[in-house]
C-alpha cells in the first residue's frame, strides 16, 4: 500500500513538473513570437503604391501603413503613379521590383494592365498584396478592401430613402476600375431588383475628374429634367455634381451620393449639396496590408483552405467595412 502511494506521489509530481514546464515554454515562446518574430528592423523596407497619388483619399490608408510600420519597427515607402495612367504605374512597379523590397502593396488602377507586373513581383519571391482596387487575375496573395458590390447596392438604398422609393437616377464613375465597375453593377442591380419605382437612366464616366463630372450632371440634367439623383463611384466626381446640384435653380432638390471623406466632400455635406457619401475602412486597407506583407516576409504565415477548395497563406479577400455619412453624422468624420 506505502508502495502505491508513493508511486502515486511520484506520478503525481511528475506530472505536476511536467505540466509547469509546458506552461513555461508556451510563455516564454508566446513572449518570444510578440517581442521577437513580430518585430522587423528598419532595413525591411514595404512599398505602399497608387495612382493619382496626390489625391487626398490615400491618406487614411497611408496613415494606416505607417502606424503598421511603427508597430513592427520596419521601414516603408509611398510610391504611385501622379496621373489616372496604367502605364506610368507598371513604370513605377516595375522601379520598385528591382530594388527587392520585403513586400509591396498595390492599388491596381486596372484590374487586367497590372496582372503581369505583380506576377513578376511574385515570381521574384516579394509578396504582394493588393488593396483598395483589385487584380483578381494575379497572383497577389489577397485583396483587402470594400465589398464594392455591397457597398453600391447600400448606396441605392440610401437614394431610395432620400426619394421615397421613386425617380430616375444616374451615376457617374469611372470604368474599366474593378472597384468602381462593382460600385455602378450593386447600384444597378439593386435598383433593379428591389425599387421599382426608381429607373437607372445613365452610367457617364468623369474620367476622375470633378469639372468633367460638373458638366455631366449638368448635361443628364438638361436631358431628364427630372433627374432626382446621382450616385459618384469616387471622390472628385462627387464634388463636381455636387457643384452641379448647388447651382440648379429647380425646386426639387438632386440628392447627389459620393464616395469617400476628403474635407471638400464632407463640407459639401453640411452645406447639403451632397446628401450622403460611404465611407471606406481605408485605414484598415493599410494597416492590415502591411500586417499581411510581414507576415509573408517572416513566413508566419499557416496555409488553409480557402473557398473554392484551393490552400492559401492569407484569407484571399478581406472586406475592411463601409458606413454611410449624412448630415446627422458627418461631424464625427473628419480629421481629429
Amino acid at each position: 500500500m506505502k508502495k502505491t502511494t508513493l508511486l502515486y506521489m511520484v506520478l503525481i509530481a511528475a506530472f505536476l513538473a511536467y505540466a509547469a514546464r509546458h506552461v513555461y515554454t508556451n510563455q516564454v515562446g508566446e513572449s518570444a513570437f510578440r517581442s521577437e518574430a513580430l518585430r522587423g528592423d528598419l532595413g525591411e523596407n514595404y512599398v505602399m503604391v497608387t495612382f493619382l497619388s496626390g489625391i487626398e483619399y490615400w491618406k487614411n490608408g497611408l496613415k494606416g501603413f505607417e502606424d503598421a510600420a511603427e508597430a513592427l519597427n520596419v521601414s516603408i515607402e509611398y510610391r504611385g503613379a501622379t496621373q489616372y495612367d496604367a502605364r506610368e504605374q507598371t513604370t513605377v512597379l516595375e522601379q520598385i521590383i528591382a530594388k527587392k523590397p520585403a513586400g509591396i502593396a498595390v492599388s491596381a488602377i486596372d484590374p487586367d494592365s497590372l496582372t503581369g507586373v505583380i506576377d513578376k513581383a511574385v515570381e521574384a519571391g516579394i509578396p504582394v498584396v493588393v488593396f483598395d482596387s483589385g487584380a483578381p487575375g494575379s497572383k497577389a496573395y489577397s485583396f483587402l478592401g470594400t465589398d464594392n458590390y455591397a457597398a453600391g447596392g447600400s448606396a441605392a438604398e440610401q437614394m431610395a430613402a432620400l426619394l421615397g422609393g421613386k425617380g430616375k437616377v444616374a451615376v457617374i464613375t469611372l470604368p474599366n476600375q474593378q472597384n468602381h465597375d462593382e460600385r455602378t453593377q450593386g447600384f444597378q442591380d439593386a435598383i433593379e431588383q428591389r425599387y421599382p419605382g426608381m429607373q437607372v437612366v445613365a452610367v457617364e464616366d468623369d474620367k476622375g475628374d470633378a469639372m468633367v463630372a460638373k458638366r455631366l450632371t449638368q448635361s443628364l440634367l438638361k436631358r431628364y429634367p427630372d433627374l432626382a439623383g446621382v450616385f459618384v463611384t469616387e471622390a472628385a466626381g462627387g464634388k463636381g455634381a455636387g457643384e452641379a446640384a448647388k447651382e440648379l435653380t429647380r425646386t426639387e432638390q438632386l440628392r447627389v451620393i459620393a464616395f469617400d471623406t476628403d474635407k471638400d466632400t464632407l463640407d459639401m455635406i453640411r452645406e447639403g449639396s451632397i446628401s450622403a457619401t460611404i465611407a471606406q475602412g481605408s485605414w484598415n486597407m493599410g494597416y492590415w496590408s502591411l500586417q499581411y506583407l510581414f507576415h509573408l516576409h517572416h513566413d508566419l504565415t499557416i496555409p488553409s483552405p480557402t473557398a473554392s477548395g484551393e490552400v492559401a497563406p492569407l484569407p484571399v479577400r478581406v472586406d475592411t467595412g463601409i458606413s454611410i455619412v449624412t448630415p446627422e453624422n458627418v461631424d464625427d468624420y473628419y480629421a481629429k
